[in-house]
Order: C-alpha cells, then structure tokens, then sequence
C-alpha cells in the first residue's frame, strides 16, 4: 500500500481534515522513501546521482508538518531517533562535556558515528538557530552526519536561507546553510489556517488581563488540583547547579514568570523542570518588546519543551493571546509559541 493511502486511512481513524496540500507533502515524502530505504540493487545505482539524504519541511505553525513528519517517522522500520532540536543540541553539548580530554578535531566525529551506530533516520523536530555557540558549530557537525549517509528529517517554521538571519557572525553560518542545501530537499508546507487555534477556541486556562478576577480564578483552580498534594520544595540538579522549585505539590509547579525567564536559565532547565512536572502554572506573563527580547527567547525555549512534554498549563498575561505583541526579532518564532499556547491551555490539555 502507497504512503498516501496510508494516510489517507491516518487521517480517517483519527479524525483528522484531509488537505491536498498536506497530500503532496506525503508524496514528496513518497519519493523521499523510495530514493532512501528502498535499496534495490537498480535504485542504489540511481541513488549515486541524488544528494538528497535530508527532507526540510518548512511552514508556518499549526499546518501539521510534525504531524506529518511523526507518521512519516512512525512508518520506517529501520534504526531511528528524534529528538526535539533543542534536545539533540543539548545531547551533543554534553558529549563534548564528557569527553573534554579528547582532541577537539575529533569530538565531532566521534558524535556523528556514535549516532551512526544508532541510526539510519534522525528527526529533528523544530529545527531553527538562535544562539551562536549552536551556529558555529552546526556546519561541522552536519557535515559529517551527511558525509556519515545518516538521514535526517528536519520540521521548521523557517526556510534554509533564513536561519540565523539576524545573528552574530552570520558569514560564519552560511556554509552550513549550503550544507544544508546540497544535501536536502526542502518542501514547504502552505496552509492559511492555524489548526491549533481553530481547534481550541475555549482556552479557559489563559487568563487576561492580569486583574484581581482572573488572580481569584488563577488561584482557585490551582488550590483545586493540589488540595490532596503535599507541598515540598524540589531540587533540581544540572551539570553541578541546583534548581529550586519554591511551590511544588508532588508534580504540580507554580511559577513566576520573571522565575522563569528573568534568570539566566536555558534548554537543560527546562527540561528538567518539565520531566519533574505534570501540570505548571505560570504567573504574570508580560507583553513583549525590544527590550525583553532575551526574557522572551527564553519563554519561547520554554514553550517548546512544555509542549513537546505535552504538559498542561494555566497562566496569567497582561495581553489576550490573540492579541500579544512580540520583539521584532523573535515575531515569526514567536508564533509558533502562540499557536502552542492555544493548544497548551485548553481542554485538550486537561490535567483532572
């Protein structure tokens, strides 16, 4: 049976829409399959003329593109990982920590074939550049996964030539720009609509503006869903630092948001607050502008790893979702986390 028909029949028993724009991404992916796991002596011939060993589905949020990538992943038998790519960044970071006393040349290549061992397929969901510790070594390290023959699929809401555009050192990024352009096709997922927000109209747990009425309700539903926990601190230890979570009820966190992203705390924090917890509220969520750029980076690193953990949350804004304002900088990733939001606070979400 065909990828597309496979599909189609996805779609059906979970009651997914059927959208024709979706449907010629899975083609591609069709092909995509066939040029790469189906090894037939004729097709390996074939195979030496293709580069394409990389898929970069590309489109704005709530299309479906991890949608697609998942069942796409979910139909190959081979070796396989994913990872959110602030996960796999993280992995290769503490890589390096562990084998600090190895030649630097060679850490890399030491990386890629200890996944190689693991792999054929690597996934990486959320693919984007926003630092540049990450941007200068990215050439590097994805050079020799392709040179390694791994597959990789990559989902992002930003095209190729537009990773990394305002950052430091970009000259320095674009080779791995090309790298990425050899070896990968790039397909772009079009869709007008955002099936996150247009799912979840009610999102009861997004509460604006910040009032004395939405504290009450804020506050009540958080004594509801504890009333039986017992309260403890909770110790956090990363690489040799310790993080305290102040109100912790046996899973359930309230935060501060200034606790959260005032405070120079990045990926690893977060996922570590987010395998300990099962439901998080955050408190007094700011508007943002140019001059909390850095606070709202890290929110939105934040976001990513709360929904990839799909863990449901409640949280207090001075601005309505539909209506919050962004840094100029971080305005088009920044939509990735309001449709997020909208999926995060509503029923779908529900933790009683």
């Amino acid at each position: 049976m065909s990828l597309i028909k496979k599909f189609l029949i996805y779609c059906e028993n979970n009651n997914f829409e059927i959208n024709k724009e979706q449907i010629k991404v899975i083609d591609k992916l069709e092909n995509f399959h066939k040029e790469n796991f189906e090894n037939s002596f004729i097709k390996k011939i074939f195979k030496k003329n293709s580069n394409n060993i990389g898929f970069y589905l590309v489109g704005d949020v709530g299309v479906g593109k991890t949608m697609i990538l998942d069942y796409f992943f979910d139909q190959i038998k081979d070796k396989k990982q994913r990872f959110h790519f602030n996960e796999f960044m993280i992995k290769f970071h503490d890589f390096v920590f562990q084998n600090k006393d190895t030649n630097k040349d060679s850490i890399i290549d030491n990386f890629v074939k200890d996944i190689r061992k693991r792999t054929k397929l690597l996934y990486l969901d959320e693919f984007q550049v926003t630092n540049i510790a990450d941007a200068m070594i990215l050439g590097k390290l994805f050079k020799k996964i392709f040179e390694e023959k791994i597959i990789v699929i990559f989902s992002s809401n930003i095209k190729i030539d537009d990773l990394y555009k305002e950052g430091l050192q970009r000259d320095q990024f674009i080779p791995f720009l090309e790298i990425l352009k050899k070896y990968c096709l790039q397909q772009e997922l079009i869709i007008n609509e955002d099936y996150r927000s247009i799912k979840n109209p009610n999102f009861e747990r997004f509460l604006a503006p910040i009032n004395q009425s939405n504290n009450f309700v804020f506050n009540k539903y958080f004594r509801k869903i504890t009333k039986k926990k017992i309260k403890n601190k909770k110790k956090l230890e990363i690489k040799g630092r310790n993080l305290i979570i102040e109100n912790f009820y046996e899973g359930i966190a309230k935060f501060k948001f200034e606790d959260l992203c005032n405070r120079n705390l990045g990926s690893e924090d977060y996922i570590k607050i987010a395998d300990n917890c099962d439901f998080i509220f955050i408190e007094n969520l700011p508007e943002f502008n140019e001059y909390n750029s850095n606070q709202q980076q890290r929110f939105i690193t934040l976001i990513d790893i709360i929904y990839e953990k799909k863990i449901p949350l409640m949280i207090t804004s001075q601005a309505d979702l539909s209506l919050m304002k962004s840094s100029k900088i971080l305005q088009d990733t920044f939509k990735r986390s309001i449709s997020r939001l909208y999926e995060l606070t509503s029923m779908k979400y529900n933790y009683l």
